[in-house]
């Protein structure tokens, strides 16, 4: 007999980049399902919140398709849930992206977005698009080992597209941060079974994929 692939459910809230993430679970084994049926979840081995988008009309996607409470209700079974980008942020209580706007208050902390200057005065284009590098939160360098980001090197090169970021109310909910211009910021949790990130692993080549690897293997 084999073992069949786990079961993953990519939740469709019209956000966005679902295939990419969907083409990145079949690169490591993974039995992907895009799917917007809340029922779906409740049969799922792992599941991922992408997105792409203005918070507050994901949000109001979330609640029309009723997918809110059923998100809250896989993270408490304790079974892996993947946030990206988007899926990041709207774990939080709130965002001011044309807000405020309520989030599914999962994670303690709010969204703000780059001020789009530094304390100096220059410029900083926002929002932050392209390649950047992520690093261990200050004082914990073992923060990475037994997360996906196990074995990533320290500054390692990912893909971002962001004008916001989040802000969470315990420090010791941030498993990566990056710097965009003046602005460190976090750019990845880890809170139990929650794992969420700013940047887009799909889209961050071979250590990208590596980071969907060992989130498959957690499942």
């Amino acid at each position: 007999m084999t073992k069949s692939a786990p079961r993953v459910v990519i939740i469709d809230y019209e956000a966005g980049n679902l295939f990419s993430v969907r083409h990145a679970c079949q690169s490591v084994g993974l039995d992907p399902l895009i799917t917007s049926d809340p029922a779906a979840l409740a049969h799922a081995d792992a599941a991922i919140l992408p997105g792409v988008g203005a918070f507050g009309e994901a949000m109001s996607h979330l609640q029309r398709l009723q997918l809110g409470d059923a998100i809250g209700r896989f993270i408490t079974s304790g079974r892996p849930f993947l946030g990206v980008c988007l899926g990041l942020q709207l774990l939080f209580a709130e965002s001011e992206e044309f807000g405020p706007h309520p989030g599914l208050g999962i994670v303690p902390g709010r969204v703000i977005r780059f001020a789009g200057t530094s304390p100096g005065g220059d410029r900083v284009r926002v929002p932050q698009i392209g390649w950047n590098q992520i690093h261990s939160p200050a004082g914990r360098p073992t923060a990475w080992q037994g997360s996906p980001l196990a074995g990533l090197a320290e500054g390692e090169f990912v893909y971002f597209v962001h004008s916001f970021f989040v802000v969470p109310e315990r420090a010791e909910d941030v498993l990566c941060v990056s710097r965009y211009g003046d602005q460190e910021y976090c750019a990845g949790i880890r809170r139990g079974n929650l794992f969420a990130v700013q940047f887009h692993p799909e889209k961050s080549a071979h250590e990208g994929l590596r980071i969907y690897r060992q989130w498959a293997e957690e499942i």
